[in-house]
């Protein structure tokens, strides 16, 4: 008979979410996750598989908790003054107390350009194509603007979001605002 599990799996994740998110993939080992989540290897390799799959399940973790800025960008109608919306609520969702600073994803996506890790690769591309493709939709709102500016802008903006994700680390809250400000004065 299989023994039942002495944990709640999605608080588990929760913490090793974190935990990745402080420290990013690799500088996170098995023995820290283990601390953090607060259960054996055993149970981790039984549930999750190996840290990869913690990983992943940690990446999926987030993308929930931060669904709902993307849900409200997805919906939004106002073009580009949506787009610096979603800038500043992205931001906002650094200050909470039980974020950690920058992005998950964009810290992510970060560690693991030039790696040879496809499952991870492939989730970062997927994110990364929609984030894009959203931009995309926005700006083409604009009907005066031609699909290369488009193009060029939306390639603009994905780089400002990384940037905005890994000045939100280091930077004050006044020169994030800054940022996004000028970043739109240039659209």
């Amino acid at each position: 008979m299989a023994r039942k599990k002495q944990y709640i799996e999605a608080e588990v994740i929760d913490k090793a979410m974190h935990l990745f998110w402080k420290n990013g993939y690799e500088n996170t080992s098995m023995q820290m996750l283990e601390k953090e989540m607060g259960i054996n290897k055993f149970s981790i390799y039984s549930s999750f598989g190996n840290k990869q799959g913690v990983f992943l399940e940690s990446l999926k973790c987030y993308k929930a908790k931060v669904s709902h800025i993307f849900e409200k960008f997805t919906n939004a109608t106002n073009g580009i003054e949506d787009i610096k919306h979603f800038f500043y609520d992205t931001v906002e969702v650094c200050y909470k107390d039980d974020f950690e600073k920058g992005c998950l994803v964009t810290n992510t996506y970060n560690e693991f350009s030039g790696s040879e890790d496809e499952l991870i690769n492939n989730h970062m591309a997927s994110f990364m194509d929609n984030l894009k493709a959203l931009f995309i939709e926005k700006l083409k709102m604009d009907t005066t603007k031609d699909e290369d500016t488009i193009l060029k802008q939306a390639n603009y903006l994905v780089l400002a979001k990384h940037g905005l994700a890994a000045a939100t680390r280091v930077n004050s809250k006044k020169e994030i605002e800054d940022y996004i400000e000028m970043t739109f004065k240039n659209l």
